[in-house]
């Protein structure tokens, strides 16, 4: 064997070595990711388990667990790029080097993230509850580290950043516990008033859903140049609010006499 051969001879062993280790290193990288994706969902759903048998709120619960999973899985990819080869010391450098840059394009997610953690404490809302904020009205599904996802009545699920939603008005139709129902429907002059508010008063305390306390108030309003508006209002539980205003509705339209123009 020359020694021009024993030296190529040398070369390829050393080229056959990296190769097999940067091989190795990207397959036990790639294997730290798949499990280790793994264990952090299973770690998540470990978490929600312990919590709603503990019957911590909804809330907190969704959103601890969506916490644990990401940070778990940002653990991971840090764990895989190190096996990689690559020093975290010179991963942090790149960061601090693109610093201003990555702190403009986290700078909503960062928000946001704040954004979940005062929902969480301040409470403005919770699971299955019934809000409008950000010009969307719905049902509170899920409550995450940085968005919250509302159901609309038309089954439509749209997702809100927490910081815009926490920073915004927010009206809460479930907190209170009870509703008011608010019909409005024009009488015009001559119509038996006593008797229109005696036939409305009977079907207020026949139906079963209106509450007795508060009480219901009917009074006119409006008072125009051919009829009067017949304000009622009465009081009934939250989840019980569209079925009691779509009845009170189709009641009173019955009641209702054409006023010429």
């Amino acid at each position: 064997m020359s020694k021009e051969d024993t030296i190529l001879g040398y070369k390829y062993v050393d080229l056959l070595h990296y190769l097999a280790n940067v091989g190795l290193n990207i397959l036990i990288a790639l294997l730290i990711l798949v499990v280790g994706f793994w264990v952090s969902n299973r770690l998540g759903k470990m978490i929600s388990g312990i919590m709603k048998r503990r019957n911590v709120d909804e809330g907190l619960t969704s959103f601890v667990t969506s916490f644990s999973i990401v940070s778990s899985k940002i653990l991971v990819v840090l764990t895989a790029i190190s096996q990689l080869g690559i020093a975290m010391t010179s991963f942090v450098t790149v960061l601090g080097a693109a610093g201003i840059a990555i702190g403009m394009a986290f700078s909503g997610t960062l928000s946001n993230f704040a954004g979940g953690i005062l929902i969480l404490v301040v409470k403005p809302f919770k699971l299955h509850d019934t809000i409008t904020a950000l010009l969307v009205t719905g049902e509170v599904t899920d409550i995450q580290i940085f968005n919250t996802y509302i159901k609309t009545p038309d089954n439509k699920t749209i997702i809100l950043p927490n910081g815009p939603l926490i920073n915004g008005t927010i009206i809460n139709f479930t907190k209170e516990g009870k509703r008011r129902v608010d019909i409005i429907f024009p009488i015009k002059y001559g119509t038996n008033i006593s008797e229109i508010i005696n036939q409305t008063n009977e079907v207020i305390n026949k139906h079963p859903l209106i509450l007795k306390t508060p009480e219901t108030l009917i009074y006119l309003t409006d008072l125009e140049m051919k009829s009067a508006k017949l304000n009622v209002n009465c009081w009934v539980n939250t989840a019980d609010y569209g079925k009691v205003h779509k009845e009170l509705t189709k009641e009173f339209f019955q009641w209702l006499e054409p006023i010429e123009d």
